[in-house]
């Protein structure tokens, strides 16, 4: 059997199949999750737990990195926010409700999760700030003091004494 292509008005043939995903890994997850509830399933108990990685952008200002992450409907007391050195590294839990009645489908995310980050510089870790509002956790790390830069300003000396010759 054939897989079925996708041709362009040109006539030429597409190199990837119908129905493959613009992003790779967007599939790769969903068939995670897919033979994790087959497993469920199969074996009629919960499969291990495996941490997952919320979403997060990370910017960079002139005296701090910000991390903000997507943790929808997770209260603070079930983050870890963890700094050693130049690495951050965000744990907790979401997790699951209790419902009534049959649950047919689920794509939410519940269970474990880690977020590590290395920052590129050397960091203040006494001063790093932690919120959280509306489902994003927004976390500030200052910089050290020695990476910030720094202008040195130049003094100009006149020259007092002259010499003759």
């Amino acid at each position: 059997m054939t897989t079925p292509v996708r041709r362009h008005r040109g006539g030429a043939v597409q190199d990837r199949p119908l129905g493959w995903a613009r992003n790779p890994l967007t599939e790769f997850d969903q068939l995670l999750s897919e033979m994790s509830g087959l497993i469920e399933s199969t074996v009629g108990g919960a499969a291990p737990a495996v941490a997952w990685t919320p979403l997060a952008d990370v910017t960079e200002s002139d005296d701090a990195f910000h991390v903000e992450l997507e943790l929808p409907g997770v209260k603070s007391k079930d983050i870890n926010v963890e700094a050693n050195g130049q690495e951050l590294v965000v744990t907790g839990e979401i997790k699951e409700k209790e419902r009534k009645g049959v649950l047919r489908r689920s794509t939410r995310r519940t269970g474990s999760f880690e977020y590590r980050l290395r920052l590129p510089g050397e960091v203040d870790t006494e001063k790093i700030n932690a919120e959280i509002s509306d489902g994003v956790l927004t976390i500030t790390v200052p910089k050290a003091e020695v990476t910030k830069p720094r202008h040195v300003q130049i003094s100009e000396t006149s020259q007092s004494t002259e010499s003759s010759g």
